[in-house]
């Protein structure tokens, strides 16, 4: 049975809307405690049978017509040689910053199947647990995220020392890209090998840039991976946050799924660019409020993509931890019933 998810990446027409949700598999879930354990984050998202269970778990219980492979951007860096530890109300932190020419000379690149070889038995394991008609995406960090995460060491609102490494010294600043690029399509090559169906690329962090810079200092990476993957035969899907200015740029590199964040209007965004196929993009915090507000905000969403061949139903960021399961699972229903 053709997959309706890959339909709609291909801009086909499906006999429905299909949906997925960023972070489906997460805290607000109690069986992701229950599978999770005592193991720390770190141990939880290397282990293939736990997070394997765990992207089967929320495909179920939801009733979406994806999975996404249960993983973190962030522990592709690990074996090229930083310290990364999950720290309770501050998140992934690295020990050993990136900030100088000779950190950047030490990170270290390997093969996948030597540096991360539990993705790949993650992803088998997936595959013997998911039925026939719905799609397993992969996924990884966009290099600018990666690079930002391994330089500011933690979450950042400013961006200071990213911006700063990149302003001060861009051929610096390209070396580091060009490592995490070749980490990167190994890596993904990998997840495709093993028999992901899709990827998305995770660019959370460059809508701190402007255009220009997003066009002088990332553009050229993001096209390179994107290509790259394309040409191992799966869909790529580009996914950012606070971007819309960026994404006129986003959209000539030809991802084959933009996917919008709450912010963009999802129908003159899709118009204007000419895309194949766009995901999204209900606003996330919709799904903390009551079911009439879910139904009316996820109509909306709808009602902006008119019907239109290509059109993937997700939020326009990740579920939050205290986020109700039921009404997840009644937009889940909803856009089955409506889309």
């Amino acid at each position: 049975m053709e997959k309706r998810f890959l339909k709609a990446c291909r801009g086909e027409p499906v006999d429905g809307t299909p949906i997925w949700l960023n972070r489906q598999a997460g805290r607000y879930m109690p069986e992701y405690h229950k599978v999770k354990g005592e193991l720390s984050s770190l141990e939880f998202f290397k282990n293939p049978e736990r997070a394997a269970q765990a992207t089967l778990d929320a495909q179920r219980i939801l009733g979406v017509d994806a999975a996404i492979l249960f993983a973190d951007l962030l522990p592709i860096l690990e074996p090229m040689g930083l310290s990364l530890d999950y720290k309770p109300g501050t998140g992934p932190v690295f020990g050993n910053p990136v900030r100088t020419e000779r950190d950047v000379d030490a990170l270290a690149n390997a093969p996948a199947e030597e540096a991360t070889p539990y993705i790949a038995e993650t992803v088998r394991n997936v595959l013997s647990g998911l039925p026939s008609d719905i799609a397993l995406i992969g996924f990884a960090g966009a290099p600018f995220t990666l690079a930002s995460y391994a330089i500011e060491g933690k979450g950042s609102r400013n961006y200071r020392f990213v911006k700063k490494l990149m302003y001060e010294a861009p051929a610096l600043w390209r070396r580091l890209l060009d490592k995490l690029l070749e980490q990167l399509e190994s890596y993904l090559a990998l997840q495709v090998t093993a028999g992901v169906d899709a990827v998305q690329l995770f660019d959370t962090w460059a809508g701190c840039l402007s255009a220009g810079d997003f066009r002088q200092h990332v553009l050229s990476h993001t096209r390179r991976l994107i290509e790259r993957i394309q040409e191992l035969g799966v869909p790529v899907i580009y996914f950012g946050t606070g971007n819309a200015h960026q994404l006129a740029d986003v959209a000539r590199i030809r991802p084959d799924v933009l996917a919008l964040d709450w912010r963009a209007p999802l129908g003159a965004t899709w118009a204007s660019l000419g895309c194949r196929a766009v995901q999204g993009n209900l606003d996330p915090i919709a799904l903390c409020a009551t079911r009439a507000v879910v139904a009316e905000r996820a109509q909306a969403v709808l009602d902006e993509a008119a019907g239109r061949p290509g059109h993937i139903f997700n939020l326009g960021h990740g579920i939050l931890p205290e986020t109700p399961v039921d009404n997840v699972k009644f937009l889940v229903d909803y856009v089955h019933r409506n889309g």
